[in-house]
């Protein structure tokens, strides 16, 4: 079993702790609740059971089978093939940006790569960063440590959203060292 896997096993075990439910249990909330929609579904789990945004999503996506992470391994894809998919059409302009955070990010050290539906998720022993196009002309790059100095371009997200901090690039010399340092401060402290 990888970390990754290892992680999410974790995670489960930890929301059925908080919510004092089995896996059954809250499989039979999800299923009978009429929703079909997984941001509607993880709404419902946020007020009813009060989990994160980060547990709910996990949640939804374990009982629903649609953790990409699961797809992209049945199907024998590689991460290449996993990116090409994200950046194509409209969204191939944003691949460079892209690849020149990945080629700083690669100088660190160990992490693994767990590609979601529209982005992918960098991570040690915590995911540290997600990087992906938000639109066809924007990259977005997320971040997750604690207390960065403030800048303008880093906009602090709400508590129980995926990551602590996002970036929103349109161009490659936006990447600057002050972005690959808040990455390299996110990826020392998942380790």
């Amino acid at each position: 079993m990888s970390s990754v896997e290892r992680a999410k096993a974790t995670q489960l075990a930890n929301i059925q702790k908080k919510t004092g439910k089995s896996m059954e249990e809250l499989t039979e909330l999800i299923q009978s609740s009429g929703l079909s929609k997984h941001g509607e579904i993880r709404s419902m789990l946020m007020e009813k059971l009060g989990l994160g945004y980060g547990d709910a999503s996990m949640l939804v996506q374990h009982v629903l089978k649609t953790d990409v992470q699961l797809v992209v391994n049945e199907k024998g894809l590689t991460t290449d093939e996993v990116l090409d998919a994200i950046y194509s059409g409209p969204k191939s302009n944003l691949r460079p940006i892209h690849d020149k955070i990945m080629d700083s990010i690669n100088q660190f050290g160990e992490f693994e790569i767990a590609p979601k539906k529209g982005y992918i998720s960098l991570r040690r022993k915590r995911q540290f960063a997600t990087l992906g196009p938000a639109t066809n002309t924007r990259f977005e790059l997320g971040i997750n440590a604690k207390s960065l100095e403030a800048d303008e371009r880093l906009l602090e997200q709400p508590a129980g959203s995926i990551c602590n901090y996002k970036v929103r690039l349109t161009e490659v010399r936006q990447v600057d060292q002050q972005v690959i340092s808040w990455i390299r401060k996110a990826y020392e402290a998942a380790g």
